[in-house]
């Protein structure tokens, strides 16, 4: 596995990110607060099966944060600005939480660009009471209140075996940058709504895939953005949380492999036959 760095042409923007594998290149985008390591489960295993490109969210580990205040929109834009430095003309794409928002926006926005898409643990349409609870956090990182750690009691549980991983993820939110954190955060607190009456737009077969105990990326979620993909299925990881690409990374790795390596990967189904997948632990 390799650091590289890539300055985008238009933006001037630096992008950090992690290469390892041979093969048809699959794209990884983390969540607020992470950083491209966070995939390090997948990337030693898809691997050995891809080219693997973790990258590094702007103002997250080794990227450039924005200069200005941006939207979802900003962060699909910059995707795109760096896939077009790849020599490859089409991607599969998997991210994770607010890289889940990019990763569907991306395949909306830029249809040629995606050859499949997985959007793990997204949000879709939430609540009000949802709504308002994830803006009053974004007004609060805004102005320097709030616990950069405080979402750690939600995504993972008291299981032993899960203590290490939260270690880690709680120190990667204490290196973060905190404006790159508090700017993606802003995009994210907004960004369920920016392209969720669009989904049937997708051309490409996408796989949504979320945890059985996520509160907040619930598998009701998940079954919506399905449903209104013409090429959708959902992933339920029995007993895992929003963290289950690391707590559960095991069979989160089986699901992304077979999806990606399945013949026709869902072609031939309809909206209406979406599939849907309860997949155990």
């Amino acid at each position: 596995m390799m650091r590289k760095t890539q300055r985008l042409s238009d933006s001037q923007m630096r992008v950090s990110y992690l290469e390892a594998g041979k093969g048809a290149t699959l794209v990884l985008i983390h969540g607020v607060g992470m950083n491209a390591e966070s995939w390090f489960p997948q990337i030693e295993v898809l691997s050995r099966h891809f080219r693997v490109i973790a990258v590094d969210m702007p103002g997250h580990g080794e990227s450039d944060a924005f200069s200005r205040t941006v939207t979802l929109r900003d962060y699909v834009a910059w995707l795109a600005e760096f896939l077009a430095t790849q020599p490859e003309s089409r991607f599969a794409i998997a991210g994770h939480s607010m890289g889940a928002l990019i990763t569907a926006g991306l395949a909306i926005t830029h249809p040629t660009l995606v050859s499949h898409a997985i959007v793990m643990s997204g949000v879709y349409k939430r609540s009000d009471v949802a709504r308002h609870a994830v803006l009053q956090r974004a007004r609060e990182l805004a102005a320097g209140n709030a616990q950069l750690d405080s979402p750690l009691a939600r995504w993972f549980g008291d299981d032993e075996r899960e203590v290490a991983l939260r270690k880690q993820v709680g120190d990667w939110l204490q290196q973060v940058n905190v404006q790159g954190y508090a700017a993606a955060y802003q995009a994210f607190a907004s960004g369920d709504e920016v392209y969720a009456d669009r989904w049937s737009e997708m051309q490409c077969p996408v796989m949504v895939l979320t945890g059985e105990l996520d509160a907040n990326s619930n598998p009701q979620m998940a079954y919506a953005m399905a449903a209104a993909a013409p090429q959708g299925q959902a992933v339920i990881i029995a007993n895992a949380r929003h963290m289950v690409s690391l707590t559960d990374a095991g069979r989160v790795n089986e699901v992304m492999l077979s999806f990606l390596t399945a013949p026709g990967t869902l072609g031939s189904k309809t909206k209406e036959l979406a599939g849907v997948t309860h997949a155990s632990r």
